[in-house]
């Protein structure tokens, strides 16, 4: 164990500045287009809302965070000003989501826990649920299967064979 101790202390040390390696070096000044570019910084908004986090010719691009006057948060990842790659979304009154994120909108697959305790987990395309979900009630009820434009088909698919029922019936 006392061989142990001082290789665990070198290797973390080793770690530590290995990362800080990685990280990209402070936005000089204040922000401008030109000079903020492969670097983190933090722009606070008139607004009131915050972005910390990397800049790549004055855009945010890589990881960061934004934080609106409001309350909401999305910690992830940005591509040119737009939320891209995986991330978190918190709004304020506590719903979240975390998943994936293409040219600013849910995309590919993602989890969306509301405030009440109701869960889906599926895939989203354009910011709307598409394609196989599943969603789960705060009271354990859950519905399996495929979503279309944000709606569930199964449930279309009912009303129109209630519909064909009742006209059978008249």
């Amino acid at each position: 164990m006392k061989r142990l101790t001082p290789i665990l202390l070198v290797l973390t040390v080793f770690l530590f500045n290995v990362k800080d390696g990685w990280s990209l070096p402070p936005c000089p000044g204040n922000y401008s287009m030109d000079t903020w570019t492969n670097c983190a910084g933090t722009y606070t908004f008139i607004s009131g809302a915050i972005y910390v986090g990397e800049w790549n010719n004055g855009e945010w691009h890589g990881k960061g965070t934004y934080t609106w006057a409001n309350g909401n948060k999305y910690v992830g990842e940005w591509r040119y000003d737009k939320k891209h790659g995986q991330g978190t979304y918190t709004w304020a009154n506590g719903s979240k989501y975390i998943g994936k994120y293409k040219n600013d909108k849910k995309n590919g697959q993602g989890t969306y826990i509301h405030v009440n305790g109701d869960k889906f987990e599926g895939k989203y395309e354009d910011g709307k649920r598409n394609g196989q979900g599943t969603y789960t009630w705060a009271n354990g009820e859950k519905y399996v299967g495929e979503w279309r434009d944000g709606t569930k088909i199964e449930e279309k698919e009912e009303k129109k064979e209630e519909k064909k029922e009742e006209k059978k019936e008249q």
